[in-house]
């Protein structure tokens, strides 16, 4: 559940002289927590069934990969967004900046359709989870859906057009109390926990199952989405120190990252048998479901709609501010458009295509999360480490292991998720 000794002095290494130049500030945690808030989405709750299936090793393998993955893949795509020579270029502009007009606007559309159906995901996650618990919880009568909805997806996105200011207080608003939510359930569970049956590696069945998880890993963490509008804002905050600070916020967020998610997910591994796992797989329901359907629990009855309802709307925010950036890029450039008309042509249009999703609730919004999910991973993981190699503002950083690690990694994750895609 910790990281690696030889990552651990990578992590802390890159960032000391950061540490003695810059205090640290308010700022600086407001961001940990809204780039925690974009990772931990409702997905955080399908996590443990998903890493736990393929037995107690391979779940101990990924803990031990998960922390050098997530802050290395962050750590070089902020390094690529801050190395324009343009102070304010955001992904969109660096990306055509790097590898030329075609090839930035080809990557900057695939970015955008990464991130844009896990918005649409979403904002039906949002309507459901909050109909649900006005009729169960609540004994409402059921809510007109429209109205709902509509009045649901409006309220996130003018949280976003408040500024940066009120999104970081929206931000600690609703981490705050998932990340106390989490620990506190994960405490709650320690009584049932049972000893992990223990056995002997099986070479390549092993090797499948990591190779396997490695995708679920990935997603798990993965607050790609924010990274390019946070690397924009530390550099207009620290100027040249922004590289090393962005750094150094990334390394503490991760650090919260593994320890909160590892934690509930070991938690909750331990506290079912490996059967139990695969009957809440079958049934597609999310872990607290299934505790409190085979509990009859009050506490994670209550609790489920509530982390549910938090970890949606946190990782909304952060999505929509990544979809918001990418979508007004490319609307500008072709259309000549000046980038205030973009940008608020692009939000109109987001807003009703999510609206018009979580109206009309449609079942293929898993396999959209699917097939966006390789095209992130080559950005987040591949298009970075290409880019050290070839972008003569990144040459300081070609050396060392980390290179090779997120390449690899970042391969194995997008191979697997085509073969499971495939299969």
């Amino acid at each position: 559940m910790s990281l690696s000794v030889e990552a651990t002095k990578e992590l802390s290494g890159s960032c000391s002289t950061t540490a003695s130049t810059t205090r640290w500030r308010r700022h600086d945690t407001h961001w940990v927590i809204s780039l925690f808030g974009t990772a931990v989405g409702a997905g955080i709750l399908f996590l443990p069934i998903n890493l736990g299936l393929g037995g107690i090793w391979p779940l101990v393998i990924v803990a031990v990969l998960a922390g050098p993955m997530t802050f290395l893949a962050h750590r070089g795509l902020a390094r690529f967004v801050l190395s324009s020579s343009r102070p304010h270029a955001d992904f969109t502009e660096v990306a055509e900046e790097h590898f030329g007009k075609m090839a930035g606007r080809l990557i900057s559309a695939l970015y955008f359709l990464s991130i844009f159906p896990i918005l649409l995901i979403y904002g039906v996650g949002l309507t459901n989870t909050v109909e649900s618990f006005m009729v169960n919880q609540l004994v409402m009568a059921t809510p007109d859906r429209v109205m709902l909805s509509g009045v649901l997806v409006f309220a996130m996105i003018a949280v976003m057009l408040a500024g940066e200011k009120a999104m970081l207080r929206a931000f600690a608003f609703m981490v705050y109390p998932l990340a106390a939510i989490l620990a506190a359930l994960s405490c709650y569970l320690i009584p049932q926990w049972q000893w992990p049956e223990v056995t002997a590696f099986e070479g390549v069945s092993f090797l499948n199952t990591v190779w396997l998880a490695l995708p679920v890993t990935v997603f798990a963490f993965s607050h790609a989405a924010a990274i390019s509008g946070f690397a924009n804002v530390q550099r207009r905050e620290y100027g040249e120190q922004a590289e090393a600070k962005s750094g150094l916020i990334l390394r503490n967020t991760t650090v919260m990252l593994v320890g909160f998610v590892l934690f509930f997910v070991f938690s909750c591994v331990l506290s079912l048998s490996p059967a139990q796992l695969a009957e809440a797989k079958a049934q597609n329901v999310s872990v607290l479901s299934y505790l409190a359907n085979i509990t009859d629990n009050p506490v994670i009855v209550t609790l489920g709609p509530l982390i549910a309802f938090i970890a949606i709307s946190s990782s909304f925010l952060g999505h929509f501010l990544g979809a918001r950036e990418s979508l007004k890029s490319l609307i500008a450039k072709p259309t000549g458009l000046p980038l205030a008309k973009a940008d608020k042509l692009g939000i109109a249009l987001m807003f009703f295509s999510i609206w018009g999703a979580a109206v009309i609730n449609p079942g293929i919004l898993g396999l959209m999360e699917t097939l966006s999910g390789p095209v992130i991973a080559m950005i987040l993981f591949i298009m970075p480490v290409i880019a050290i190699y070839k972008v003569e503002a990144l040459a300081r950083f070609r050396h060392g292991w980390t290179n090779g690690f997120i390449l690899l990694t970042g391969s194995l994750a997008v191979s697997a998720l085509i073969f499971s895609l495939l299969k």
